[in-house]
């Protein structure tokens, strides 16, 4: 039987990430949480429950600034959760191929992670948020663009859940930058998106719009969209044991 084991590994700022790590053999499953989101949910704990089961790895962790993680939310952005799946990733680094599963936010950092570790064989991106910050700044109505650019800080929107949280200008900047390179090193990953045709938080066009820009600059690239009945969240029975296909599936 796998048991999860707590690991810290200590970013550039001195400050701990903190993750829970399961050791199998075959096969590892890295899960990368979404944005404001912390690392044990209905996914993360179903994953860890199906590796269990198959004997697999896997491994879940906090980013900076969040749950059980060190630091302080407001002194993070894109490119620290960026550098912190670098952390993880070296760690698991030990010969056996590596599956990464990404929800919303977390689904565009293992898109990233793809195209730099060479242990990575498959993507599992569940509502990826392609661009996530680039595309909130252009969906807003223009005083609260300028009030965002001016104050220099402000939360996603203002529902209890995000206005707690508030975030700098520079998470635009840098979403952009790194949109830009999104394409740059194509490893042929195989990978497959799911997207709930609900969704309001982040649109299903997103991805529809990313499949088709990879596939115009490879057009063999080993992607598959898979734009299905629900919201942002995909959490039905029905959604899970879709999900739970395509973990199970032979890579």
């Amino acid at each position: 039987m796998s048991v999860l084991e707590p690991f810290f590994l200590t970013g550039p700022d001195g400050k701990r990430v903190r993750g829970d790590r399961a050791l199998g053999n075959d096969r590892q499953i890295l899960f990368i949480t979404g944005f404001l989101s912390k690392r044990w949910g209905n996914k993360s704990k179903a994953l860890a429950q199906w590796c269990e089961e198959k004997g697999w790895g896997f491994c879940c962790y906090d980013v900076r600034g969040f749950g059980e993680s060190g630091g302080t939310f407001t002194d993070y952005t894109l490119s620290d959760w960026i550098a912190d799946a670098r952390l993880v990733l070296r760690m698991l680094k030990d010969g056996s191929p590596i599956t990464i599963v990404g929800n919303s936010l977390g689904a565009w950092i293992a898109w990233l992670m793809a195209q730099e570790f060479q242990e990575i064989e498959r993507l599992i991106l569940i509502a990826p948020a392609f661009n996530m910050m680039g595309v909130r700044a252009r969906s807003i109505s223009k005083e609260r663009r300028r009030a965002w650019l001016t104050s220099g800080c402000m939360p996603w929107d203002d529902e209890p859940g995000h206005k707690d949280w508030p975030l700098s200008w520079k998470w635009v900047e840098e979403s952009e930058a790194y949109w830009k390179t999104s394409f740059d090193r194509l490893r042929p990953v195989k990978t497959t998106i799911l997207h709930g045709l609900q969704d309001t938080v982040i649109l299903p066009s997103g991805s529809s719009e990313f499949v088709e820009q990879l596939l115009s600059r490879d057009s063999v690239f080993p992607v598959g969209l898979q734009l299905i009945p629900g919201d942002h969240r995909l959490s039905s029975d029905e959604q899970v044991e879709r999900f739970r296909r395509l973990v199970l599936e032979t890579p």
